[in-house]
């Protein structure tokens, strides 16, 4: 085993997990550019493929990704380092909020900060739809699919698990389509 290899994960995903407000889909552009830029430990489309992965399995986003990219680099040890790496600032961070956030939520300067803070957060999980989207090959052909789907789960309430069930069929139908 190379402690070294799990050191830089270690060190890579507890600086993505300390520098991300917002849950894991404002992690998506740190990855992104630790794992595919400085690091050059998988390819973009991989990356693309993870995240749909990432997305589909049950449990918190950003450690399915650790847990992920971490295996794939060093099997089950890696997946143990990266996902320690993502969880323990959040987790440190919380306890330290748990312990002085009662004494200082009602100042004016807090609450502030807060309100400043969300649209910093929708810019952060805006940023990377559109990579992916960009990468996944959404284009002025089939934007409605991702457009129709988005409206489908907020406006009308049907489960995401029915609208990727249901693009997974027509996936496979269209690509039988074509095949012929």
């Amino acid at each position: 085993m190379c402690r070294r290899c799990n050191m830089d994960l270690f060190t890579t995903f507890f600086k993505i997990g300390l520098f991300t407000i917002g849950g894991g889909y404002a992690m998506i552009p740190l990855i992104e550019k630790e794992v595919i830029d400085k690091h050059q430990w998988m390819s973009q489309q991989e990356f693309v493929d993870l995240l749909a992965v990432a997305q589909s399995t049950p449990g918190v986003f950003a450690v399915n990704m650790a847990i992920f990219i971490g295996y794939k680099l060093r099997g089950f040890y890696g997946s143990v380092v990266s996902t320690l790496g993502a969880v323990l600032p959040s987790f440190l961070i919380i306890l330290c909020i748990a312990l002085f956030f009662q004494q200082f939520k009602d100042y004016p300067i807090v609450e502030n900060v807060f309100k400043g803070i969300r649209p910093a957060v929708v810019a952060l999980i805006a940023i990377p739809t559109f990579n992916v989207a960009r990468t996944a090959g959404i284009n002025k052909k089939n934007v409605w699919i991702p457009i129709v789907s988005a409206l489908f789960i907020w406006l009308l309430g049907v489960s995401p698990v029915w609208v990727i069930v249901s693009a997974g069929v027509g996936g496979l139908v269209w690509g039988m389509m074509n095949k012929k």
